[in-house]
């Protein structure tokens, strides 16, 4: 069975890499205020097993940061490529349809339901322990 490929004008594709970046400097932020947020929890609670805690939410943050460069030099990447061919091909550009950019589509959303999950385990932790 063939699975038709979605086509997008390179706009849309445009607008969708944008979106996905402002995305990416929201999460970036969220995450240093987390950060500090974990640092509250340890001046207030510094048990054992508020440590393990806390160093276990700071890995978390530190996975989420490399995933958001990696995603973030995906679009870059793709970007890019769509402006060199605009510049290569500029005759009816606007008319052109492009592939979709769906194995980046794919990794986005993996990564909002993972950080989604992640963001929900760390405000359980924080309002246990704050």
């Amino acid at each position: 069975m063939t699975t038709a490929t979605r086509t997008k004008h390179i706009d849309e594709l445009h607008f969708e890499h944008q979106l996905w970046l402002n995305e990416a400097k929201f999460y970036s932020d969220e995450l240093k205020i987390y950060q500090k947020r974990l640092e509250e929890v340890i001046s207030k609670n510094n048990s054992e097993d508020v440590r393990k805690k806390v160093e276990h939410f700071q890995n978390q943050f530190i996975i989420q940061k490399e995933q958001l460069d990696i995603l973030n030099h995906h679009v870059n990447e793709h970007e890019q490529w769509l402006t060199k061919y605009a510049k290569e091909n500029p005759v009816a550009i606007d008319k052109k349809l492009f592939a979709d950019h769906a194995v980046i589509n794919d990794k986005v959303e993996t990564f909002k339901k993972i950080y989604a999950d992640l963001k929900t385990d760390f405000y359980k932790f924080v309002a246990a322990h704050l």
